[in-house]
């Protein structure tokens, strides 16, 4: 199993640029490690770098599948869990951008805008 660098001084960044970009002001982040399979068939699971933010009551998660590819999802409670329909991108500002524009859609549907 390969191992996976944890998120650099660039990614870092790109995610707190993107995000004081989306929201105004600074949005505290964190970092962990979550296992996952990195494909659908295989059997072990594989410890990925994730970076993660809650904010308006939504939590957001980007996991780090490898050099430059990322995952992503927002979720409100463990059952309401949501993509971009992207299963992996190679561009860490690309994915932030559609994770957060998918969220802000998902929320105008919700409240009846969209």
């Amino acid at each position: 199993m390969a191992t996976i660098s944890d998120y650099g001084k660039s990614e870092e960044w790109i995610i707190k640029t993107t995000l004081k970009e989306r929201y105004g002001e600074d949005v505290p982040f964190q970092y962990a490690d979550a296992e996952i399979r990195l494909a659908p068939a295989d059997k072990e699971l594989s410890n990925c770098p994730v970076v993660y933010w809650e904010k308006e009551g939504c939590n957001f998660v980007i996991f780090k599948t490898g050099d430059r590819r990322y995952r992503c999802q927002f979720f409100y409670r463990g059952y309401q869990q949501y993509g971009t329909g992207v299963h992996e991108y190679d561009d860490l500002s690309e994915c932030m951008v559609s994770l957060l524009q998918t969220q802000a859609d998902h929320d105008a549907k919700e409240r009846g805008e969209i």
